[in-house]
C-alpha cells in the first residue's frame, strides 16, 4: 500500500468519523433521559462536565477562528438574517457565528481534497471537464451544508415550541384567572413546562429575565417572538400588546387564543396523517412490491426455465 493510498483512508475515516460524530449529536439520546440523569447526578459532576465542556468548546474556537475568517462577511452581519436565524436555531453565543463559517471553509475545502486524493491515486483517467465539475459541485456541497443542518435545526425547534405551545397557553390562562399577574403568569408557566419543553420553558424564563431588568412587556414579548420565529408566538404577542393597551380582558383573550392554537395543531396532525399514504406509495413501489414479486413469481420462472422452455425448443 503506498503512501497516498495510507493517507486517502485515514481522510475517508476523519471524514466518516466526523458525520458520524454529528448524527449522534444530532440524533443523541431522549431528552427525558438526559432529564433524568442529570436529577440523579449530583452538582459537583454536573458543574465538572460543564467546565469541561466549555473548555473543549473554548479550544476549538481558538482553532477554527483563522478558518471563519475566510468566508465570515466583513461587516454587516450582525444585523443579517443570519444572525436572527442563529436565534431561532437556539445559538445565543458569540461563538456560534465562528464556528458555523469554520465549518463552511472546513467543508469546502475537504470534500474537494478528497476528490483530489482519490484523482490522485486511482488508475482511471476522467476527463478534465468531468473533474472541475465534480470540485466545484463538492465544494458548494461542503459550503452549503452547515445551512442545511442549521434550517433543520431550526425546523425542529420551531415545532417543538408550536407543539407545546397551546398547552403553555392553557396553563397561562389559568395562572392568570387564578389571580396573578402576566409577568408573573409567564415566569410560572417558565418553570411548569420545562419537564415537558425545555425550549419553550428556557424562552419563557428569557422574557422574565428580561421583564426583572428593567425591560418593558412590549419589548420582551416582541423580542420572544423575534427569537423563536414562530408565526403563533408572533399572534401572540400581538394579540398581548393589543389586550394591555386596549385595557382588555388577558383570560379572555388567552383562552380564545389556546383555542384556536389548540384547532391549528389538530389540523395540521390531521394533515400530516392524511399525507402518509401518500409517503408509503413509493417505498411500496420501489422497495416492497419487486420483493414481493421476485418471492411469488421467482420459483415460477424457475420452473419455466427448467422445464417449459427446453420443452418448446424440443431438446
Amino acid at each position: 500500500m503506498t503512501t497516498l493510498q495510507i493517507i486517502y483512508l485515514a481522510v475517508v475515516f476523519l471524514a466518516v468519523f466526523l458525520v458520524a460524530m454529528v448524527i449522534l449529536w444530532q440524533l443523541g439520546p431522549h431528552p427525558l433521559r438526559q432529564r433524568l440523569e442529570q436529577i440523579s447526578s449530583t452538582g459537583t459532576s454536573a458543574s465538572d462536565s460543564n467546565s469541561s465542556t466549555a473548555e473543549w468548546i473554548q479550544h476549538v474556537i481558538k482553532l477554527s477562528s483563522p478558518l471563519a475568517k475566510l468566508s465570515l462577511p466583513a461587516e454587516g452581519w450582525e444585523n443579517s438574517a443570519l444572525r436572527i436565524r442563529f436565534m431561532n436555531a437556539g445559538y445565543r453565543t458569540s461563538s456560534t457565528p465562528v464556528l458555523f463559517f469554520a465549518a463552511k471553509t472546513i467543508l469546502a475545502m475537504v470534500f474537494p481534497g478528497v476528490l483530489i486524493l482519490y484523482g490522485g491515486i486511482s488508475s482511471s483517467t476522467v476527463n478534465q471537464n468531468v473533474f472541475l465539475f465534480l470540485l466545484i459541485l463538492l465544494a458548494a456541497i461542503g459550503y452549503f451544508l452547515p445551512n442545511a443542518v442549521l434550517a433543520r435545526k431550526i425546523a425542529y425547534r420551531k415545532r417543538e415550541i408550536f407543539e407545546s405551545f397551546p398547552d403553555a397557553i392553557d396553563l397561562m390562562t389559568v395562572c392568570v384567572e387564578a389571580g396573578l399577574g402576566l409577568d408573573a403568569a409567564i415566569g410560572r408557566v417558565g418553570d411548569e413546562m420545562r419537564m415537558k419543553s425545555p425550549i419553550l420553558a428556557d424562552e419563557l424564563h428569557l422574557v422574565n429575565l428580561e421583564l426583572r431588568a428593567g425591560s418593558t412587556r412590549a419589548r420582551a414579548l416582541r423580542n420572544l417572538a423575534l427569537r423563536t420565529g414562530v408565526e403563533e408566538v408572533d399572534n401572540l404577542v400581538a394579540m398581548l400588546i393589543q389586550a394591555d393597551r386596549f385595557g382588555t380582558s388577558v383570560a379572555d383573550s388567552l383562552r380564545v387564543h389556546s383555542d384556536s392554537l389548540r384547532t391549528k395543531r389538530r389540523l395540521r396532525a390531521e394533515e400530516k396523517a392524511a399525507k402518509i399514504p401518500v409517503k408509503l406509495l413509493f417505498p411500496l413501489i420501489f422497495c416492497i412490491f419487486p420483493s414481493m414479486l421476485l418471492v411469488l413469481l421467482g420459483p415460477a420462472f424457475i420452473s419455466i426455465y427448467r422445464v417449459l422452455l427446453p420443452t418448446l425448443s424440443g431438446q
